[in-house]
């Protein structure tokens, strides 16, 4: 096996990752487990429920967002997939800066009201679903105002 075919094999399969999406009927699916998750995120409240559902909850919501992030529209093109790779970029900038951000915030506000307060990181699930929630929005608006 030479270097060359490696090297082809790789690059084939980046390409292939990198346009990877899911059909625009998947995109409906999302829709429907991020806001039934959603809403049972909100019923539960008024519930007793295991100590498991609440982690299967978020997660459930956030494979809902990545099947409306990668699920394509009905008409893709090299314009809609610009604007997609626009929106991946500023949501991934964006929610660096919130990351390094955020604990200093919480921090600050914390010792307005308790003079205890630890600065403390915060989890996965505020990170990916900040991220998620801003891929989102960017893209349905760079959609909306380039039209």
């Amino acid at each position: 096996m030479s270097k060359e075919s490696l090297c082809e094999r790789e690059r084939s399969q980046l390409e292939r990752m990198n346009k990877f999406q899911l059909p625009n009927q998947f995109k409906k699916i999302g829709y429907y487990i991020a806001f039934g998750t959603f809403g049972l995120m909100i019923a539960k409240k008024f519930f007793e429920e295991p100590e498991w559902v609440k982690p299967a909850l978020r997660w459930m919501l956030l494979i809902g967002m990545l099947v409306i992030s990668l699920a394509k529209d009905k008409i893709e093109d090299e314009y809609i997939d610009s604007l997609r790779s626009q929106s991946y970029r500023l949501a991934f900038i964006m929610a660096v800066v919130y990351s390094l951000v955020q604990p200093f915030i919480n921090y600050g506000v914390g010792i307005l009201f308790d003079a205890n307060e630890k600065l403390e990181g915060f989890s996965y699930f505020q990170v990916l679903f900040f991220m998620l929630l801003v891929q989102l929005l960017f893209f349905f608006q760079l959609k909306r105002y380039n039209k």
